[in-house]
This record gives structure tokens, C-alpha cells and sequence, in this order.
């Protein structure tokens, strides 16, 4: 009875994190290359049970031995594992500022041994000097000039410099070159993820890893090209994320019903079955 609830109740906590998860993505559907989440709800290992019972053996003395007989599995309950982003490439959406840059991919390499698609990144670089990856190109130019982005981090060149501009007035090539008074001032830098499941979400659509990533331009087979004007959406499936998160309610819901008939059949034995006659 109590492994019942423990069971119901790990239930319950993994379907309210999923729940929460699929809000976060529900409310990022309109975030220029937000990548949506996915969960891996995975279950605890399984007991074996089984039932202690005496066995009598047709002795002179009666001898009475005491074995277990096997009842069968009992599952422990589930909980979520993990939550990995979805690297697929969202839509485009037009918006016509010099500013706004989708970075499309190309031909990206699928590593062998995990299957998993790579990915390519503007490069950033944060307060603290560090570099952070995203797919959000809603840029903007700063007072002194330097391309940033919406948090004011700055976006650096292929060399891993921060891109200086005299104004907003500049042309980007396929390739990446930006040009200001016919003359390719810089180029802006794309990093290449081999495996982009192992890096360290950020928030505000921004991405870390363990050490810098190698520049895309330097890994043999790695294609893509960029859109002025305009910005990646997000990749977020809104009406498939509505319809997961009323079944995950449904399932919640279901394990606080099994939760409620524990409770009563607990109230009942402890009431009326426990109850000593005077």
C-alpha cells in the first residue's frame, strides 16, 4: 500500500515538470530560434516480489521449512530523466532590418557513433568575456558601434573579434561578409557543435559548452548561408505542445485519482478494520 504511493506520487511530480516544460516551450513560440524542449521520462528499476509461506515436510517430527514463492514485478514509479532542445531549423519571417540575420543550415555532418545531427551558431561573447552560442540574429548596434544582441552581448567575426560598424547601413553576403561602403569590413562567426545535446542551456535562447567550439569555417563539410532581414522562429510546435500538455493534466490527473482511493482504503482500514471492540 505505501509503495503505492510513492509510486503515484513520482508520477505525479513527472508529469507536472513535463507540464512545465511544455508551458516554457508554449511561451517561446513567438522567440526568434528558441529551440524547443523534449523530455525522456524513463521508469525506476523494478522489484521482484515475492511471498514467504511454510512448507510442512511429511517427517516424523513434522519438520516445517519456510520458503518464498514469487509473486511477480512491481514497478517503482517513473521520473524525468532529462530535457534535451530540439535543434531543427525554424521558419523564416521576414522583418526588413539590416539588423536581422537568420543563420540557415546547410549541409551539417551527422556524427557516427550517436546518430545525433550537428549544429551551427552565431558566436557571442558575454560580460565576462566568455563565448555563448545561440540561433537568435535579432541584433542590434550598440552606442560605440559594435553589433550586439538584445542582452547587449557582442557578436564576433570568424577571427573571435567584436564586429565595429559606423551605422546600421551594411549588406551581408551568403557567405557571411558584412559590407559598409563597398568594402567587407568583417565576417561574422558561426560555430560548429559536433554534438549540440551536450551543451549547457543558458536561457534567453542562449547556449554554453565546456570549451569554445570550433569555428564552422575550419570543419570540412559543415554548410550554411545567411538571410538579412530576416529572423529564425522558433521551432516550437504550438498545437503539438497544447495536446501533450492536456495529456500529461490527464495522466496527473489519473495518478491523483489512484492517489485519492490509497488514501481512503488507508482511511477505512485505520477507522473501521483497526477498530478494537470493547
Amino acid at each position: 500500500m505505501f509503495r503505492g504511493f510513492y509510486t503515484v506520487g513520482s508520477g505525479m511530480i513527472a508529469q507536472q515538470r513535463r507540464t512545465e516544460m511544455l508551458a516554457n516551450n508554449i511561451a517561446n513560440a513567438n522567440t526568434p530560434g528558441f529551440k524547443a524542449e523534449q523530455s525522456s521520462i524513463r521508469s525506476f528499476p523494478e522489484m521482484f516480489m515475492s511471498s514467504v509461506h511454510a512448507q510442512r515436510i511429511p517427517t516424523q517430527k513434522g519438520i516445517q521449512l519456510n520458503g518464498l514463492k514469487p509473486v511477480g514485478e512491481l514497478s517503482t514509479g517513473v521520473y524525468m530523466q532529462e530535457t534535451m532542445p530540439l535543434f531543427t531549423q525554424g521558419s523564416l519571417r521576414e522583418t526588413g532590418m539590416t539588423t536581422d540575420i537568420a543563420l540557415l543550415d546547410g549541409n551539417l555532418p551527422i556524427n557516427p557513433e550517436t546518430g545525433e545531427q550537428g549544429a551551427v551558431f552565431f558566436r557571442l561573447e558575454n560580460e565576462n568575456g566568455n563565448e555563448l552560442y545561440t540561433k537568435n540574429g535579432n541584433f542590434t548596434i550598440d552606442a560605440a558601434g559594435f553589433l550586439t544582441n538584445p542582452m547587449g552581448y557582442y557578436i564576433l567575426d570568424t577571427n573571435g573579434r567584436r564586429i565595429q560598424l559606423q551605422n546600421d547601413d551594411f549588406s551581408i553576403t551568403d557567405a557571411g561578409d558584412i559590407m559598409q561602403d563597398g568594402a567587407t569590413v568583417a565576417t561574422l562567426g558561426v560555430s560548429f557543435a559536433e554534438q549540440p545535446g551536450a551543451l549547457l542551456k543558458q536561457g534567453n535562447g542562449l547556449f554554453a559548452s565546456n570549451g569554445n567550439l570550433p569555428e564552422a569555417q575550419t570543419i570540412a563539410g559543415v554548410g550554411y548561408s545567411f538571410q538579412q532581414g530576416y529572423l529564425e522562429s522558433s521551432n516550437v510546435d504550438a498545437a503539438k505542445s497544447m495536446t501533450d500538455m492536456l495529456a500529461a493534466y490527464r495522466a496527473f490527473e489519473a495518478n491523483q485519482k489512484i492517489l485519492q482511493a490509497y488514501d481512503r482504503s488507508m482511511e477505512k482500514a485505520v477507522n473501521e478494520i483497526g477498530r478494537v471492540n470493547g
